[in-house]
């Protein structure tokens, strides 16, 4: 960000860089919960400069603490995730661990936050400081004990232009240039010998301060001067005043001078000089000071072999730095770092693959960075649900965030997801090309669909891929009748396309005036057509009009029509049509399924269909149930529809594979039932082999879903991509060979 500060009277205008970070580490904590510090580095770019006056609104501002994370949008919002055992992430939620970023209600207009031990603080645009969560020590500063989830004003201040907040304490710095503290105050880190308040006050002797930031029991303050000053715990010599003495006042840290960021973890303090380089002081333990040893230092040693650094965070047993060309740098405990192995790193290094950060934040052992495009990036241990995908740890960076993705279309192997922009990404097997980036080769992780824009709908076969341009145009690739395509194709003669399905090897094309138009595999009927001849270009299926949904099983094919019909075609013997027992192999032209009227959508499994219908959107099922797929409480096959009982109110459901079925509500919840061996339902666990009925899916605000060969994906409102349960194909796209039982985020652009 830049800014410009005006001077005192007789100095000059100059324009400054400032970087903002938040969020810290923690020591381990044998009273209360789990605390944590919050890490503010202000780059002023050089000169002494005046107390600041309130800074304008990043786009986007980070932090950090051992147990939740808290993001600010560019609109002014905060959003969090990880633990909530004490309501930290807001009133939207009383989950106790928040795996997908939950928006915090009730605030707005908000510019930074700072993350404590189970608590949380943000700061607005008018200079107020807002705060929630756990309040024992009245580090809530609203003049209470009270545990809280609701964000409320903080007692008594005004004209903040930053926050920090540490372990019970919380310090605000005001746009005069003094810092006031409330909370805990046991170990001197009030700054004013007090032990507690639960209303904040001033620090006396502190005045023209540009920065402060909170370690785990102590604290740091930056004057104007470029001079540091320290007060608090100092077991580690983390105050950096050559004793391990405990201070409750300020006093200086000496050999220190043209300062202008601080960062302080769980017992080691940074600061970054206006040359670009780092000093560090304190616990050593893990090389966390970066200076080539394992030494405690009481008193600052420069970090070695790092140069043009803006931003710093300090964490629990590491540190981080960004430089100007937006790289990061880490160092300290190798386990909360990188690849677990026993060694340290004692000297900064650069983390590979990462580009264009602007902001980092340091957990105990976790470490978060946020680029320039708004997505935050998360490695180390993951304890308390600080990554989304939900792994215990990440020896590398994997996004915890990603938006703007509105719908997913899964087939038996591969998942496409499509992007607000109209834009299409895939992943996993790839051997027909079904991918559309131009090769075969299988996917781990998301590559983008070659030469496709402005993209509406997309639907995923077996071995082959849809895609429905807003022109009305319908696009295809992969598998092709023993050829194949690795990019888009336009499919010819079809215009006024409004939906697409695929099946295993057949397609569907809905248009504006209500026909439907088939072709591909035809030899199970399942075109429509009368015939069991394969057709290479699309026609029209005889006999159906007034149609308003399609979709294309394995081998048979469905459609509602606005009368609440359900027709289908195809493949019958099996009760997937739903027209009752019958020994005819298929059904080579529509017939209408019985029992069900009112019918909205359809949905064609490999043997088994289901539909939405009635004034409740209630589901009706019917077709092989050998893994309880059809969700109505048993295994036995239904040859006519049954209704899915306890579910209403469903918003859309999957076209589901061979062995277990999603449906989103319209409250935004996720309902799965069928096989769960390869943890497909998503319960976050396989000891449970299947579900006969609808069980719901810890994941919400779900818009779309669909299910695959074992596995699951979601897309959610907020437009982030969710996968879970088997990977034998690279299907869940998170870019390793991981499996999962419980639903986490694929790490999409």
């Amino acid at each position: 960000m830049s800014a410009t500060y005006t001077l005192p009277s007789g100095g000059t205008t100059q324009a400054v860089r400032a970087s903002f970070r938040y969020g810290g580490s923690a020591a381990p904590c044998t009273q209360g919960p789990y605390d944590d510090r919050d890490d503010l580095a202000f780059d002023v770019g050089g000169g002494q400069i005046p107390p600041p006056v309130t800074p304008s609104p990043r786009l986007v501002k980070l932090d950090a603490s051992y147990e939740h994370a808290l993001l600010v949008r560019a609109d002014g919002t905060v959003w969090g995730w990880g633990y909530n055992n004490y309501g930290q992430l807001g009133p939207a939620t009383s989950e106790p661990r928040v795996r997908s970023p939950v928006k915090v209600t009730g605030l707005s207009g908000v510019t930074s936050v700072a993350s404590g031990g189970a608590y949380s603080l943000a700061l607005r645009q008018d200079g107020t400081v807002w705060s929630w969560g756990y309040n024992s020590n009245g580090q809530l500063g609203d003049g209470t004990s009270v545990n809280r989830s609701t964000p409320a004003q903080v007692s008594g201040l005004s004209g903040v232009v930053s926050i920090t907040a540490g372990n019970g304490f919380a310090l605000a710095l005001r746009n005069d240039g003094t810092v006031w503290s409330w909370g805990s105050g046991y170990s001197g880190e009030l700054g004013d010998g007090s032990s507690s308040r639960s209303t904040p006050a001033p620090i006396a002797g502190l005045s023209r301060v540009v920065a402060v930031e909170a370690g785990y029991g102590y604290a740091l303050a930056l004057r104007d001067d470029g001079t540091v000053w320290s007060w608090g715990e100092n077991f580690e010599g983390q105050l950096g005043d050559g004793t391990t003495t405990q201070r409750s006042t300020p006093t200086q840290v000496g050999g220190l001078s043209g300062i202008v960021a601080l960062a302080a973890g769980g017992s080691h303090s940074l600061a970054l000089r206006q040359d670009g380089t780092v000093w560090g002081w304190g616990n050593n333990y893990s090389g966390q000071l970066g200076d080539g040893t394992n030494t405690q230092r009481l008193t600052p040693v420069q970090v070695q072999g790092l140069t043009g650094a803006t931003v710093l965070a300090a964490g629990g047993q590491s540190s981080l730095a960004l430089r100007g060309d937006g790289g990061v740098w880490l160092w300290g405990n190798n386990s909360c770092l990188d690849d677990g192995a026993s060694k340290s790193h004692t000297v900064p290094e650069q983390v590979p693959g990462l580009t264009g950060g602007v902001d980092v934040s340091s957990a105990d052992c976790a470490s978060l960075v946020l680029d320039s495009s708004g997505r935050v990036w998360a490695w180390g241990a993951n304890s308390n649900g600080l990554f989304a995908d939900g792994s215990d740890f990440q020896p590398g960076p994997v996004q915890v965030l990603a938006s703007g993705f509105k719908d997913v279309a899964v087939g038996r192997t591969h998942t496409l997801a499509l992007h607000q922009d109209g834009t299409v990404w895939s992943w996993g097997d790839n051997y027909s090309g079904k991918l559309g980036d131009g090769t075969t080769s299988n996917r781990l992780a998301p590559v983008r669909v070659m030469s496709l824009t402005g993209v509406t709908a997309v639907a995923a076969g077996d071995h082959h891929s849809l895609a429905l341009r807003q022109d009305g145009t319908v696009w295809s690739w992969g598998s092709n009748a023993g050829r194949q395509t690795s990019q888009p194709v336009q499919v010819s003669g079809l215009t006024g396309v409004t939906a697409v399905a695929a099946g295993g090897g057949h397609s569907l094309a809905l248009r504006q005036d209500g026909t439907v138009w088939a072709w591909g595999w035809n030899v199970d009927a399942q075109l429509g057509d009368g015939t069991t001849v394969d057709r290479p270009v699309p026609f029209q299926v005889p006999g159906l009009t007034g149609i308003i949904s399609v979709s294309a099983g394995y081998t048979h094919s469905l459609a509602v029509r606005n009368d609440g019909t359900v027709w289908g075609w195809g493949w019958s013997n099996r009760g997937q049509l739903g027209i009752g027992s019958t020994s005819a192999r298929y059904k080579a032209s529509p017939v209408q399924m019985a029992a069900v009227t009112g019918a909205t959508a359809v949905a064609g499994g490999l043997d088994y269909s289901v539909v939405v219908a009635g004034s409740s959107n209630t589901l009706w099922v019917c077709g092989t149930n050998n893994s309880g797929n059809l969700g109505d409480g048993t295994t036995s096959s239904r040859y006519t529809p049954v209704q899915v009982a306890g579910l209403t109110g469903v918003a859309s459901v999957t076209d589901p594979e061979e062995s277990h079925t999603l449906a989103v509500r319209g409250d935004g919840t996720l309902w799965a039932w069928g096989s769960n061996y390869g943890g497909q339902l998503g319960l976050g666990t396989l000891t449970q082999s299947q579900a006969l009925s609808p069980v719901q899916v810890a994941l919400t605000g779900v818009l779309r879903a669909g299910t695959g060969l074992g596995f699951s994906v979601a897309v959610k409102t907020d437009g982030s991509v969710w996968s879970w349960g088997s990977n034998g194909f690279e299907v869940l796209g998170t870019g390793r060979s991981i499996h999962r039982s419980a639903p986490g985020l694929v790490p999409l652009p």
